[in-house]
């Protein structure tokens, strides 16, 4: 009873996710769109980068603005427009002026949205997240998410957001409290004026307030990400077998490689003209065609038990057994199978085969 229950919580753990992701798992989860991101640091850079805009470029946009409207809508414009049944070319043409207008805003929330995701995830094109799933229209699990603590946390988020938004705005509206008070004795030209400069101030305020929540938030996304791609230890088991391969099928594959290549070497023991022996330990079969190749030629070589069997081999197919210690080493620790020797071993094999030739004439 002990070892079965020691061997259940051994299996408990070893499938507790309490492991760092793996590289692959990160790739993964990156190819599928799964990535550590905040759209609240995206939105409120883009939020901040609107009202430097309109820090810089408002009086002049305001200007052009009101010469837009001017110019459009004066009764001369108006009334040569109707006369001459140009009353479309007059609306559209206003309309592209306002558009020239306000493109400065629409190109700054494109850059930092490009820009915003870059810095987060790099540069990531994934149609995972956007292909449909049956389980997005389950009601099950729609429940699931609406009620599961992910979704607690990003109320709780958000009603955070709102509590800093209220604090932020108060504050900048207390701190200008004078300047609001003189709204209503000011001309209009300067009331809106202080309008115009307290809505930067709020808008610069809250947009801070917001960047830093949203660093917060990543920082947190961060860490909720490397949370959820944990991996137990039996699944790091797993993916190594299944990058690397088991090691008893790769030890049986070259296994079996093995004996196909001792198949195949012995197979080629009956073309040998001699075997050259240490005497038990070692075996080298040597085989000359003059017609083919240009050196000697080893085809076949081993130790101890190989080179038992290469002997056993070359006499049952009476092959010439030659003993030469120094020889039968030298060639063992220097050639290859299926390769020429070096040029080194052509004397004294040339010796040795000469003798053999001699044996088999006198035969």
């Amino acid at each position: 009873m002990g070892k079965y229950t020691l061997t259940l919580d051994l299996q408990y753990f070893a499938g507790e996710k309490t492991e760092k992701a793996s590289p692959r798992k990160r790739d993964d989860s990156r190819k599928k769109g799964q990535v550590a991101k905040s759209a609240d640091l995206t939105s409120s850079l883009m939020l901040f980068g609107m009202f430097l805009i309109l820090f810089f470029f408002g009086p002049f946009l305001g200007k052009r603005f009101v010469m837009v409207l001017e110019n459009g809508l004066s009764a001369q414009t108006v009334l040569v427009a109707v006369e001459e049944g140009r009353i479309q070319e007059v609306m559209i043409e206003m309309l592209v002026q306002m558009g020239i207008l306000v493109a400065p805003f629409f190109v700054t929330a494109v850059v930092i949205g490009i820009l915003g995701n870059f810095v987060q995830i790099g540069a990531l094109l994934s149609t995972e997240s956007i292909q449909p799933k049956l389980d997005r229209i389950n009601p099950l699990q729609g429940i699931k998410r609406i009620v599961s603590m992910k979704a607690l946390i990003e109320f709780l988020k958000s009603v955070f957001k709102l509590l800093v938004i209220g604090a932020t705005s108060g504050t900048v509206l207390w701190n200008n409290k004078v300047e609001i008070s003189r709204l209503t004795s000011e001309p209009i030209g300067d009331a809106l004026a202080i309008i115009g400069h307290l809505t930067f101030l709020l808008g610069i305020s809250v947009s801070i307030a917001l960047i830093v929540l949203a660093v917060l938030d990543f920082a947190y996304q961060k860490f909720d990400f490397e949370k959820s791609i944990r991996m137990s230890k039996q699944d790091l088991k797993d993916e190594h077998k299944n990058t690397e391969g088991d090691p008893q099928i790769k030890g049986k594959i070259k296994q079996q490689q093995r004996e196909m290549a001792m198949r195949r070497m012995m197979q080629e023991i009956p073309n040998a003209d001699v075997v050259i022996t240490n005497p038990t330990h070692y075996a080298v079969a040597i085989q000359y065609d003059d017609g083919k190749h240009a050196a000697p030629i080893v085809v076949a070589k081993g130790v101890d038990a190989v080179a038992f069997r290469i002997r056993e081999k070359a006499t049952a197919a009476e092959i010439p057994i030659i003993e030469n210690r120094p020889l039968a080493r030298a060639l063992f620790a220097k050639s290859e199978i299926g390769m020429a020797v070096d040029e080194s071993f052509y004397q004294a094999l040339a010796e040795t085969l000469a003798f053999v030739y001699q044996m088999k004439q006198a035969k």
